[in-house]
């Protein structure tokens, strides 16, 4: 059973004890290039939309595999879904009638969809669509394109160890026990109906285990969905799959997916590093008590942020699992194994710095000796903190409307595509300076607008807000937001759903 949906990013439960695997949402691509669209209106359907946007965006649940990896789809709730008749014609009803379909992965990484009650298949141009083909042709074949953020953690279903650049052999590996640091993120990069796969330091993935600094035929792969996990099918029709004592990642013999060629995305959670107003950079390199009193930023310096929904509060925790606590007479320790009241937070966006709430009530600020104790009743210098993040050196951002790419024939910024643009974060003093492919930077014009063919880097605070999400103000304290244009405008007065972008 598909399904229309909105495109905000959905989880499930985690699948390593760590993060959150991502729910995989995605547009389906026909033969003509167009994209499945469901209408708001009657539930009709067609596939006229050149680009994916919201109405563009399907789902499929979760179901055992079947055949040759096809999988029931069947997401739980009351959205009306699509359903064939008799004769093969199209209607929207409840998920309560049973419309199922069995997704048949094709070789060139296309899928057919067969209904499973009356075994035809679904394809067809423009508004003429149909289940009533009882072979698979051109018309029945339809390309995947994720809808998700394209950067992730990536899980191997077989060794649960997670992928990580690692530069002194000049691969990735697939031997880290959690998803740490920068070399942690990868990105998935659409080119031509293929995917690659992107390092932190900008190289792509080659089906040998090589990687290369611009993409080719070895660097894209079809994305094969087998019951939810993601398979990765290189041009010569075998499977990335993790090889040797480190895992590195290249294609291996298979030319049909197992459990070793199987993988998870997972939610890649901002991972920060904090510095207080001595210089220090607060640490848990000297034991349980979190105090600020190194020099240099290591694992141990390093903490991934995780904000709840809900209160929007967040925790702070280690590369070994422990959570930042609070402790009897205001002290901070990392000692909780476990999300309770005591290790939430409230961060308090001070331009620059940034001020933080305990479950106390009190602010969190540094004692002459270092340590972290939440004492305070009010923020002054002691009790702002530097906060740096880490783990998001290629920056892409999307918002309500779309992705932030390149207006085409000018120097501003569209928050409405379905491409995106990758840009540079680069870290000042507490703000950040945004740069595109092409060296320049971005800067907001007298009109407004963002502008981004910058010579000189111009300072934006960025706000972790909310789960995934992240607010962009300006010098002037002003958001950026997409107008009803689908432009990029610092217009924003206050951190709303418009003023929030994923990254």
């Amino acid at each position: 059973m598909l399904r229309s949906c909105s495109p905000p990013l959905q989880t499930a439960m985690p699948t390593n004890g760590q993060n959150s695997a991502l729910k995989l949402r995605f547009g389906l691509i026909n033969h003509e290039s167009r994209y499945l669209t469901a209408e708001a209106f009657g539930f009709k359907l067609n596939a006229s939309a050149p680009s994916l946007k919201r109405k563009q965006v399907l789902d499929a649940g979760a179901g055992r595999a079947r055949g040759a990896g096809g999988v029931p789809a069947q997401p739980p709730g009351p959205l009306p879904v699509l359903r064939p008749g008799r004769a093969g014609e199209l209607r929207g009803v409840e998920p309560a009638a049973g419309a199922r379909f069995v997704i048949v992965p094709q070789s060139d990484g296309r899928w057919a969809l067969q209904s499973q009650p009356y075994l035809r298949f679904f394809g067809g141009s423009r508004d003429q669509l149909s289940c009533f083909a009882q072979a698979i042709g051109e018309p029945e074949l339809w390309a995947m394109h994720l809808a998700l953020h394209p950067q992730a953690n990536l899980l191997s279903l077989s060794r649960r160890r997670y992928a990580h650049l690692s530069p002194e052999e000049g691969e990735v590996s697939l031997d880290g026990n959690v998803p740490w640091g920068v070399r942690s993120l990868l990105t998935l990069v659409y080119l031509g109906g293929r995917y690659s796969l992107k390092t932190c330091d900008s190289r792509f993935l080659n089906h040998d285990g090589r990687l290369l600094q611009e993409p080719g035929r070895g660097t894209g792969f079809t994305l094969e969905l087998r019951a939810g996990r993601l398979a990765f099918k290189d041009c010569e029709g075998k499977y990335l799959t993790p090889t040797g004592p480190s895992g590195t990642l290249r294609a291996g013999r298979c030319s049909k997916p197992g459990k070793d060629e199987l993988f998870d995305l997972e939610e890649s959670h901002p991972q920060v590093v904090l510095q207080t107003p001595n210089g220090k950079y607060v640490s848990i390199r000297q034991g349980v008590n979190i105090s600020a009193n190194q020099d240099d930023e290591t694992d141990m310096e390093t903490f991934q942020m995780e904000i709840d929904r809900q209160s929007r509060k967040c925790t702070f925790r280690s590369k070994e699992g422990q959570y930042w606590t609070l402790v009897s007479h205001g002290g901070i320790q990392s000692t909780a194994t476990e999300v309770v009241e005591n290790t939430m937070f409230e961060l308090q966006w001070l331009g620059r710095r940034v001020a933080m709430k305990a479950s106390n009530g009190k602010y969190v600020c540094t004692k002459k000796n270092g340590q972290l104790a939440a004492v305070s009743d009010s923020v002054g210098e002691d009790e702002q903190l530097m906060l740096k993040l880490i783990n998001r050196p290629m920056l892409i951002l999307r918002g309500e409307n779309g992705f932030v790419c390149h207006h085409r024939g000018s120097n501003t910024l569209d928050a409405s595509r379905s491409v995106y643009d990758i840009f540079s974060l680069h870290f000042s003093d507490g703000a950040y300076h945004i740069k595109g492919v092409d060296g320049k930077f971005w800067y907001v014009a007298g009109s407004g607008l963002v502008c981004s063919d910058g010579e000189v880097p111009e300072d934006f605070f960025l706000e972790l807000r909310d789960r995934g999400r992240m607010g962009i103000r300006t010098q002037s304290g002003q958001y950026l937001c997409g107008d009803q244009g689908g432009t990029l405008k610092a217009d924003g007065q206050a951190a709303r759903a418009s003023a929030l972008w994923e990254y």
